[in-house]
Order: structure tokens, then C-alpha cells, then sequence
């Protein structure tokens, strides 16, 4: 698949979270797609005037099928969705890491959509005994299963940034791997902002992987910089 032109579009999944906000600045330095459009459960706020030509769409999750039209016509489709257990259950977790995320990609394959570029996790696994890492290797799974004309899955360790919510065990591993990617820097974590280029740069660069997979080292050597402005 060749890289995308300033007449492409994109939609991003995910928004409001850690990842989602940092694409979302990426793909708007960038400046490689002629429409960019969020879709979410509630509308965003921003201040800054870059963000003005950002298109969102208001979904129900638990209802898609209702807004299917939101799915139309994308050439990259980038998914950031996720949540926790200590958030939202265990039932909440399945729902939003796996079933939001495989319904999202239906439509968005239904749509027309081209590269289909998924935030995964590590270790994920459709094996897995362990509840996170099998449901989004469920996920992975059904997403490759679609069929896409090309897929870019990413498996990022812990991610590193300043999150809004508290959440305090993982406070205490970021600062304990912060200080290990010192001596370790790809192993086990990775910013954000690095995910975030990881999969812009992952839509700029041609492939002919039809489905590729990246490891947190992946992601690290992917995102070191910009590859879609202009030189």
C-alpha cells in the first residue's frame, strides 16, 4: 500500500485517551491527511486553532450499527481504544479492548477503509491465561480476519506519560521503569509521544506487509522521528 497523500482521510479511535491525544497532535503536525475525524462517545474540547478543522463524531458504542455512516470513506483508520479493569470491571474491560474495538474495525472495513493501524498491548495473546493479553489477542485476531488491504498492529510495553487519572500502582511502574529505560530503553516501556509517531510513521511509510506486527523495540525505532513532513 502506498503512503498516504494530502487527499487522504483518516479517523481516530480513542481520542481522549493518553495515546489517542498524542496521535491526534502527530497526525495535525504531520499535515498528511486532508480530513482528520474523531470518533467517540462525547465531543472534545480544544483551545488551540490548529485543532479547528477537526472533524468529531458522537457514537454509541453499544449501539454502532446506528452509526455506521461515521466509518465511511476513511483510508487510514488509527484505534487507541482501551480502558482497565480497576476502571471498568471485568466486563468492561472485554467490551471496550475487544468487542468496541473488533465492531469499530467491521465498519470501518464496510467503509472502505485501507490500513486499519490498531494500539494492541504486549504480550497479547488469543491464548493467553491471562485476561488482558487474551482479549486483545482476540481482538488482533478478528482484525486480521477482516481482511484489510494492510494492518499495522502495535504491542507497546508500559506507556509512559502523565495521565489525568490517578491511578497509583501504575504511578509507582512508571517511575521504576522510567529509571530502567536508562540503562533498557526499549524493553520496558515506551512514551506515549513515540507510540504515537510509531503509527503515523507506520500510515507514511509504504509496505508490502499485508499484516505487521510491532514489538515495543519496533515502536521505539519507528517513532524516533517524523517521516511524513516535508524535507
Amino acid at each position: 500500500m502506498s503512503a498516504p497523500n494530502q487527499n487522504q482521510s483518516c479517523f481516530i479511535l480513542g481520542a481522549s485517551g493518553e495515546t489517542g491525544k498524542a496521535l491526534l497532535k502527530e497526525i495535525l503536525n504531520q499535515q498528511i491527511f486532508s480530513k482528520v475525524t474523531i470518533i467517540g462517545r462525547r465531543r472534545l474540547t480544544f483551545e488551540e486553532d490548529e485543532y479547528k478543522s477537526v472533524v468529531q463524531e458522537v457514537v454509541d458504542f453499544d449501539n454502532l450499527d446506528e452509526y455506521s455512516s461515521a466509518f465511511q470513506c476513511h483510508d487510514v483508520g488509527f484505534c487507541c481504544l482501551g480502558t482497565t479493569r480497576a476502571k471498568a470491571g471485568v466486563a468492561g474491560l472485554i467490551r471496550v479492548d475487544r468487542d468496541y474495538v473488533c465492531k469499530s474495525a467491521e465498519l470501518a472495513k464496510s467503509g472502505r477503509c485501507k490500513h486499519f493501524i490498531l494500539e494492541s498491548g504486549a504480550a497479547a495473546n488469543k491464548h493467553s491465561i491471562f485476561l488482558l493479553p487474551r482479549i486483545k489477542g482476540e481482538a488482533e485476531a478478528k482484525i486480521e480476519e477482516l481482511n484489510f488491504s494492510r494492518c499495522t498492529i502495535l504491542r507497546p510495553a508500559l506507556l509512559l506519560c502523565n495521565r489525568q487519572e490517578s491511578r497509583p500502582v501504575e504511578w509507582l511502574a512508571i517511575k521504576f521503569l522510567g529509571c530502567l529505560s536508562y540503562f533498557f530503553p526499549t524493553l520496558f516501556s515506551v512514551p506515549v509521544s513515540t507510540v504515537a509517531r510509531a503509527m503515523v510513521n507506520s500510515a507514511v511509510i509504504p509496505s508490502d506487509k499485508k499484516v505487521e506486527v510491532l514489538e515495543n523495540e519496533d515502536i521505539h525505532i519507528l517513532g524516533k522521528e517524523d517521516k511524513g513532513k516535508p524535507k
